[in-house]
């Protein structure tokens, strides 16, 4: 398994399993950076292992999520919906609701409510999407089926 091409690489197709072991390669990686750092007794350290290990996490995502919907036959640009929409959501929802308590306003919670129902709802879609849903069965615009089982080379 080529581990930089799964990484940080975003042409072709990956299959849910490679997708999933990416992801466990990110917990494992973000696990053993808070131990270092907790081990090193410096809060610097540990806050400066933690950013680094996140924001290479966060790159290679991206990376994933695009081979992952390529699999899907979806174009990469669907992540910017996946990774911002949730995010955007949920902060109108909590600033929707802070406002609507500090100003006692009943009607405030309801649209509290849409929005982080709404921010539930489209990060839902993504797991599901990412690393719920088969890929493409054979090949798509975007690669040969990651699943297909390579042919036989012919005898001579």
């Amino acid at each position: 398994m080529d581990w930089g091409n799964l990484l940080f690489g975003f042409q072709g197709r990956i299959n849910r399993a490679k997708f999933w072991l990416a992801v466990l390669v990110y917990v494992v990686a973000a696990i053993l950076a808070q131990i270092i750092g907790f081990a090193s007794g410096s809060e610097a350290v540990t806050t400066l292992l933690g950013s680094v290990v996140g924001l290479a996490n966060f790159v290679s995502g991206i990376f994933v999520g695009i081979k992952r919907l390529h699999d899907r036959d979806k174009s990469g640009w669907w992540l910017l919906l996946f990774y911002i929409a949730p995010g955007v959501f949920f902060g109108i929802g909590l600033a929707a609701s802070v406002v609507g308590i500090m100003e006692g306003s009943s009607g405030a919670g309801g649209t509290a409510f849409v929005f982080l129902l709404a921010s539930f709802a489209i990060w839902l879609w993504a797991f599901i999407e990412l690393g719920c849903l088969r890929g493409t069965v054979g090949p798509n615009r975007y690669g040969p089926d990651p699943l297909a089982v390579p042919a036989p080379a012919a005898a001579h």
